[in-house]
């Protein structure tokens, strides 16, 4: 992180200058062995995941839970967000096609009950690897029958298409982040709009009504308490089912800086506001990413449709 003060906002819209991480921005170190146990299963299935790619501050907590989200089409994105600290190519490397067996493997062997399937954009491949996605998804099924299935997608360029082949493929949930609000969109997003990302959940909704659909937004970039609530006005309004929304956190130098520090307060704030919109799923917090604790969100909205 960058040296100078950043700002605490609250709930009350108070605002404190600070020159170091706020409390409830320190964790204690998980223990156990169950981390290194996840570690080694992916290690050895010579997979990827954003938990490592991206530098999540979550990375411990979930290995020692025995849970990751994977990533797959390789560990190069044709896209350079500049909030992302996975690496950028205009050219990835080929798909694996041994990937979805790996993948499989691993979820059987850590004995998930959900995973998460995310992947990096690949502009470069006329369905923005779709196809490959669904193999994935296939590939968990046949070892794992009673797993349950999240995909974290890219917008695949606004292709409908693509993006029917992912929902014929049943996914309990499928996730697809607009990250941030309009005003901010183009300076934290490559290539990616606001408006395609609200057209793409809204059409994955269209497409199969009884799914659940979810994206997640970070904030400390600089947007207002306004322009956060007509964001979650406008998921309201597509019948988005489950929203995260979780502090931005600098992963490197050459990433955006953070500009404010959101305190649980304000969260919390947000969370009632999503509620009350008719969102039946709000998950926030410091720490919330959008894959974190996922198995627990879909445990709980299964819960509450019973």
């Amino acid at each position: 992180m960058e040296n100078h003060p950043l700002k605490i906002i609250s709930s009350g819209e108070e605002v404190v200058n600070i020159g170091k991480f706020p409390s409830w921005l320190h964790r204690k170190l998980p223990k156990g062995g169950t981390l290194f146990q996840t570690n080694e299963v992916i290690k050895k299935k010579r997979l990827h995941t954003v938990c490592e790619e991206a530098k999540c501050p979550n990375l411990l907590e979930c290995y020692s839970k025995k849970t990751a989200t994977f990533l797959i089409m390789g560990r190069e994105c044709t896209r350079a967000c500049s909030f992302c600290d996975i690496d950028f190519s205009r050219a990835p490397k080929a798909l694996d096609n041994d990937e979805p067996r790996h993948i499989a493997e691993s979820v059987q062997e850590l004995g998930l009950k959900h995973v998460v399937i995310t992947m990096v954009a690949r502009d470069d491949l006329s369905d923005g690897g779709a196809h490959h996605l669904v193999k994935v998804m296939e590939a968990v099924r046949s070892h794992s029958p009673d797993v349950t299935i999240e995909v974290l997608t890219s917008d695949f360029d606004g292709n409908k298409v693509a993006l029917r082949t992912i929902i014929e493929a049943y996914p309990e949930i499928f996730n697809h982040n607009i990250e941030t609000v309009p005003r901010l969109t183009a300076k934290v997003r490559f290539k990616a709009t606001y408006e395609r990302s609200l057209d793409m959940l809204t059409t994955a909704k269209e497409m199969r009504s009884e799914q659940l659909v979810k994206s997640g937004l970070m904030v400390g970039l600089g947007e207002t308490k306004d322009e956060i609530v007509a964001t979650l006005g406008d998921l309201a309004a597509i019948g988005v089912d489950i929203v995260t929304m979780g502090q931005y956190l600098q992963a490197s130098r050459k990433k955006l800086p953070v500009k404010e520090y959101i305190h649980p307060d304000l969260f919390k704030e947000y969370e009632e506001i999503g509620k009350s919109f008719g969102i039946p799923y709000m998950y926030t917090g410091p720490f919330v990413r959008s894959s974190y604790n996922a198995n627990v969100i879909i445990r709980n909205m299964t819960i509450n449709s019973d």
